[in-house]
């Protein structure tokens, strides 16, 4: 089973003002496109640029070719079975009007091929549509249709931020002394409970 997922915007404006919007991906409060104010941040441990590693909340990638202005392809390293790439790119599509192209090639692999088209997807179709969003309002200042989240996709982030705080307030197992990995890399041995 492969995945071709693509999301795109058609803008009323040079094709230079949208390759700006490239560009300025994970820079902070200069990141117009990426909608970091309702989904995990997208972050990378360089400036853009092929081999910079990096991602949004548990969807990890690698930046594997960028053109300024024109064109940036993210391989995943994770989550584990996302074997492919996403990119952006911008098209001119005529006089003073450019289309923002967003494509998602992968083959899913083990758990991936359920959980790509139960949670992944509708997740990743909001994220898109949320981001594009972002893309027309810096562009023309305001948003004709604005992306609205389902209720499916309402109920996947209410259920990821449980398990978030279930797992944010979980004592690691070595903080009480049973299990875990020693410093020299070997398990340490549970302590004898009372």
């Amino acid at each position: 089973m492969g995945v071709y997922n693509v999301h795109e915007r058609l803008l009323p404006v040079k094709d230079g003002e949208v390759g700006a919007l490239i560009d300025a991906l994970a820079s902070g409060e200069g990141d117009r496109l990426w909608p970091g104010a309702a989904w995990a941040p997208m972050e990378f441990d360089r400036p853009l640029g092929p081999g910079a590693v990096g991602g949004h909340g548990p969807v990890r990638y690698t930046i594997a070719g960028y053109a300024p202005g024109r064109w940036i392809r993210f391989e995943f390293t994770g989550p584990r079975g996302f074997h492919g790439f996403h990119e952006l790119a911008v098209l001119p599509a005529g006089q003073d009007r450019t289309r923002l192209h967003h494509t998602l090639a992968m083959a899913p692999r083990g758990v991936a091929r359920l959980t790509w088209p139960l949670a992944w997807r509708p997740l990743h179709d909001a994220v898109l549509e949320d981001g594009l969003d972002r893309a027309e309002l810096a562009c023309t200042g305001t948003v004709r249709r604005p992306a609205r989240w389902s209720p499916y996709v309402r109920l996947l982030r209410a259920l990821a931020r449980t398990a978030a705080r279930r797992n944010a307030s979980r004592p690691r197992r070595d903080e009480h002394g049973g299990g875990g990995l020693r410093q020299d890399g070997r398990f340490r041995r549970r302590s004898a409970r009372p």
